[in-house]
C-alpha cells in the first residue's frame, strides 16, 4: 500500500489540467464548512505547491486530531504565504487560512469532501465520479460544486478511508460496504463494475441522537403513538420496523433501543454498526466478510446462533434480509421477548410476505401453514415508516399481528397516517388511532403498563 505522502506526489504528478478546487467560507480552519469553487489558476498552483511541500515535510506526518490541526494550523499559513510571495502572488489573509483549511483536509481527512462530512443539514454524501458529487439535505437532492482532482485523487481519498476499517478494494473485489469510525456507511464500487468511474456512497450517523421529542416535533409521530410504543417495548413486545431505504429504520430502531429498561443485557447484530445503545449492559456484534482468499466470512445467522448462548435478554438485529430470519423468529418464539429488527418492505402485509419469502429462500421445508404460524407467534407488532415525496420521515402505520385465520396471518392497524393536501396542493396529513384497543395490551397490562383509553382515539393534523 502507498503511503500518505506516495499517494499525495502521485496524485500532483498525474494531474495536469487545472480543475475547479474549492474553498471554505470565511470560518476559521478548524470549523469545517461547505465550500464553493473558485476560478484562478495562481490560487490553485499555490495550492498545489503547498500540498507537495507539505507531503515531503515530516512534521505532518502526525496522527489526524483536533489538537493536531490547532498546532499545525500556523505552520500550514506560513508555508501558504511563503509559496504565495515567491510566486508573486499576493493573498489575502482569509485566503490563507482558506488554503490552509484545505491542505489540512487533504493530509489528515478525505479532501474536498470533509466539509460535507462535518454539515449537520447533510445525511448522505453520493459521489458518482471524480467530477459529480451529490448530497442529500432534507429529504431532497442537491449537486454540489466539489470536485475532486481526478480519478487519482478520488482513488487515494477511497483508499484512506478504508485504511481504518481493514476492508480494500480492487478490480478483484471491485465492491465493498464498510463503516467509517464514526459510525457511517460507505459503499465504494470501481470499475470495471462502475462504469463511469467509482462511485462512493457515504450513509452519514448523526452526532446527535433524535429524541422522542425531536420526532414529535418534526411530526413523525404524535405523543399517544410514542407513549404506546414505549409501553409495548418495555412490556417486553417483539416489534420489527419496516420501509424502504432511507425511510427511517435505523432511526426508528434507535428510538425503540433506547426504551428498553437499563437493567436488561442486549445483544445487537448488525451488518455495519449503527445503532447507538443507551444502556449500560450491551454486547455489539457486526458481521464479518469473506477474505481475498474466502475465508473467515461470519453471517448474521451465525452470530444470532452465539447470542443464543450468550445469555441475552433482548436481541436487536439491524436489519433481516436472508436466511437470519429462521433463527430470529425461533428466538423470538423461545423466550427472548422484547427483540427488535427491521426489514426491507412497502407496507406491513408485505413485510409478512417477505419474511415468508426468506423462510422459503433459508433452505428449510417448512408447510405454508407452519411458517405462518411461526410468524404470527413471534411478532407482536409492525411499524411502517416511509420518506414523502416532500422527504419528510413518519411513522405511516403501526399494526398488530393477532394470529393466523385460515392460514392467513391476521394484521390489525392502530396507529394510521393519511396524506392531505389542500387546494393550493400543499401536502400535509392526519394522524390518527383505529379506535380499537389492540389484543396485545393484556400482555402490556400484565406487565404493569396500563394505558389510558386517549391513545387510542385522537386524530392529529401535521404540515
Amino acid at each position: 500500500m502507498y503511503s500518505i505522502k506516495k499517494r499525495l506526489q502521485k496524485a500532483q504528478e498525474k494531474t495536469e489540467e487545472p480543475v475547479e478546487e474549492t474553498i471554505s467560507d470565511t470560518q476559521e480552519p478548524e470549523v469545517l464548512v461547505p465550500s464553493h469553487p473558485v476560478q484562478n489558476e495562481n490560487f490553485l498552483q499555490i495550492k498545489k505547491i503547498c500540498q507537495k511541500r507539505a507531503a515531503e515535510d515530516e512534521a505532518f506526518y502526525k496522527p489526524d486530531s483536533e489538537e493536531t490541526r490547532k498546532e499545525l494550523k500556523p505552520r500550514v499559513e506560513a508555508l501558504v504565504q511563503d509559496v504565495a510571495k515567491e510566486l508573486g502572488y499576493p493573498l489575502t489573509d482569509m485566503e490563507v487560512r482558506q488554503i490552509g483549511v484545505e491542505l489540512l483536509n487533504e493530509i489528515y481527512g478525505l479532501g474536498p469532501i470533509e466539509p460535507l462530512l462535518h454539515d449537520p443539514t447533510v445525511s448522505d454524501i453520493l459521489i458518482n465520479s471524480h467530477k459529480q458529487i451529490y448530497v442529500e439535505r432534507n429529504g431532497q437532492l442537491e449537486l454540489t460544486d466539489v470536485t475532486f482532482i481526478s480519478e487519482e485523487h478520488l482513488r487515494n481519498k477511497v483508499d484512506r478511508m478504508l485504511y481504518t476499517t481493514g476492508r480494500h478494494v480492487d478490480e478483484s473485489s471491485p465492491l465493498v460496504d464498510a463503516r467509517l469510525p464514526d459510525g457511517s456507511r460507505i459503499n465504494i464500487i470501481i470499475p470495471p463494475l462502475a462504469i463511469d468511474g467509482i462511485s462512493v456512497s457515504i450513509r452519514k450517523f448523526p452526532e446527535k441522537s433524535l429524541k422522542p421529542r425531536d420526532l414529535i416535533a418534526f411530526g413523525s409521530m404524535t405523543e399517544q403513538m410514542y407513549e404506546f410504543l414505549d409501553a409495548a417495548v418495555k412490556a417486553g413486545l417483539n416489534v420489527i420496523v419496516c420501509g424502504g431505504t432511507g425511510s427511517g429504520k435505523t432511526t426508528t430502531l434507535n428510538l425503540l433501543s433506547g426504551m428498553i429498561p437499563h437493567n436488561e443485557r442486549v445483544v445487537t447484530i448488525e451488518d455495519s454498526a449503527e445503532l447507538r445503545m443507551q444502556q449500560p449492559h450491551v454486547v455489539r456484534l457486526e458481521t464479518r466478510p469473506p477474505n481475498a482468499e474466502g475465508r473467515g466470512e461470519f453471517t448474521q445467522r451465525e452470530l444470532i446462533k452465539n447470542a443464543l448462548r450468550m445469555r441475552p435478554d433482548r436481541i436487536i438485529l439491524g436489519e433481516v434480509r436472508g436466511a437470519e430470519v429462521l433463527d430470529m423468529l425461533q428466538a423470538m418464539n423461545t423466550g427472548h421477548d422484547g427483540s427488535l429488527a427491521t426489514i426491507h418492505a412497502n407496507s406491513p402485509r408485505d413485510c409478512i410476505a417477505r419474511l415468508e419469502l426468506m423462510i422459503t429462500l433459508s433452505g428449510v421445508d417448512i408447510p405454508a401453514g407452519s411458517m405462518r404460524k411461526q410468524i404470527a407467534s413471534a411478532l407482536d407488532l409492525i411499524i411502517f415508516v416511509n420518506r414523502g415525496r416532500t422527504g419528510k420521515r413518519r411513522v405511516e402505520s403501526v399494526t398488530e399481528v393477532i394470529g393466523v385465520e385460515q392460514e392467513n396471518v391476521v394484521l390489525q392497524e392502530i396507529f394510521t397516517f393519511e396524506n392531505l393536501f389542500n387546494s393550493n396542493g400543499k401536502q400535509s396529513g392526519k394522524f390518527s388511532a383505529k379506535g380499537l384497543r389492540p389484543v396485545c395490551t393484556e400482555k402490556m397490562e400484565d406487565a404493569g403498563f396500563k394505558l389510558p383509553e386517549k391513545v387510542f382515539n385522537f386524530e392529529r393534523l401535521v404540515d
